[in-house]
């Protein structure tokens, strides 16, 4: 059985209940490694300005973090280029997370697919290692 590193639990505990709970259980399934949870207003404009992200305040910038980025473990080694096989990795894994969640009536959007709708060419910017809250109260 897969299980985190003491980086991805670090990470993780630095995310909402709701996040820890629903990769917690993902990991008895599929090996992931959680890359980043809360992160700094100072993080957040570096990534800013390498255009690594679009917005200049995420969900990650709460505390606790309401967005968490996690990859498929290994990590594909090509997975910021257009090698399809790798890709492939991510919207599998990111699937895998959306059926979990909805088994435990976690409410997630995922940085694949923003608006939800499983139309995957409609994305000006992709993030396929990003998950966030839609709804803190899902499992009240």
């Amino acid at each position: 059985m897969p299980r985190f590193s003491s980086s991805s639990l670090g990470n993780l505990t630095t995310c909402h209940p709701y996040l820890q709970l629903l990769f917690n259980t993902v990991i008895k399934e599929y090996d992931c490694k959680v890359l980043e949870g809360h992160r700094s207003p100072e993080r957040q404009q570096k990534l800013l300005k390498q255009g690594a992200t679009k917005v200049k305040f995420s969900n990650h910038n709460y505390n606790p973090s309401l967005a968490v980025d996690v990859s498929p473990y290994p990590i594909p080694n090509k997975w910021g280029e257009k090698d399809f096989k790798e890709l492939a990795k991510f919207y599998h894994f990111a699937g895998f997370v959306k059926g979990v969640a909805f088994k435990l009536g976690i409410d997630i959007r995922w940085g694949g697919d923003w608006d939800g709708d499983k139309d995957f060419n409609d994305q000006s910017f992709d993030d396929l290692v990003h998950f966030e809250l839609l709804d803190t109260k899902s499992n009240d």
